[in-house]
């Protein structure tokens, strides 16, 4: 046999192999906590609250395309604490964006205009009003939907907002505050700056620790009519201490 023919034939019995089995893609890791698809108004309290005594955590840091936020979030507002600690470590928060900017007020997180992978049902969360933390710059907040239908201000599962505000006279922060405020800060009004108005209406659960520079960016970022950034400020979300 000639070594044409012979490197002919070797070729046609490489291709006539059986090729390798290919190894299956890894699956997912499960992460633990409630199904997202299953909570509702009424049954959410108590499963975050156990989600949280057995899953704790006290800070998440976000990432954006402008820099990274660390949030410390309070022990004594524990449903939506651990609601944020449990949307964060399923993912859901690194399928979403600041979608709401208004300068001077605050920056809004927690909606996209793509499809989410994560099933996610609404439900709401019973409010947390605590007299020790107020809507000064740097806090975090749940917003909430529907006043109308929603005496019980009820706040969202998902849309979260910083604080950005303005400094203001101790007159001006108490006339527009929904209740009675502290000396301390009233001082914090006239020296970092806030949004008095939201006291007492929204819950505050968290604070930023490092990155306020990076919410301050956010807030003078160019927007659309209906406040969406013109450039979108996607976010990743990692639960870390």
């Amino acid at each position: 046999m000639n070594r044409f023919l012979f490197a002919g034939l070797a070729l046609l019995a490489a291709c006539n192999q059986t090729p390798p089995p290919t190894a299956a893609p890894a699956a997912k890791p499960t992460i633990p906590g409630p199904d997202l698809a299953t909570l509702a108004d009424s049954t959410a309290p108590a499963a975050l609250l156990a989600y949280g005594k057995q899953y704790p955590g006290s800070e998440v840091l976000i990432k954006t395309r402008l820099g990274n936020i660390r949030v410390k979030l309070y022990d004594d507002t524990p449903i939506h604490k651990a609601n944020f600690l449990l949307l964060a470590r399923k993912g859901v928060f690194d399928e979403t964006m600041f979608n709401r900017v208004v300068k001077n007020f605050a920056v809004q997180g927690g909606q996209t205009y793509n499809a989410r992978t994560i099933r996610l049902k609404r439900y709401r969360l019973p409010p947390e009003f605590r007299a020790g933390h107020f809507h000064r710059k740097g806090a975090l907040g749940m917003a909430r939907y529907d006043d109308e239908q929603n005496p019980g201000h009820l706040s969202s599962n998902t849309d979260f907002y910083f604080v950005v505000g303005e400094k203001m006279a101790p007159f001006q922060s108490q006339a527009m505050a929904g209740r009675k405020l502290t000396p301390a800060q009233i001082n914090a009004y006239a020296t970092v700056g806030g949004v008095p108005s939201l006291d007492g209406k929204y819950t505050v659960f968290g604070e930023v620790i490092e990155g306020q520079d990076v919410v301050d960016k956010i807030s003078n970022e160019p927007v659309e009519s209906d406040k969406w950034p013109v450039k979108d400020i996607p976010m990743k979300v990692e639960v870390v201490k």
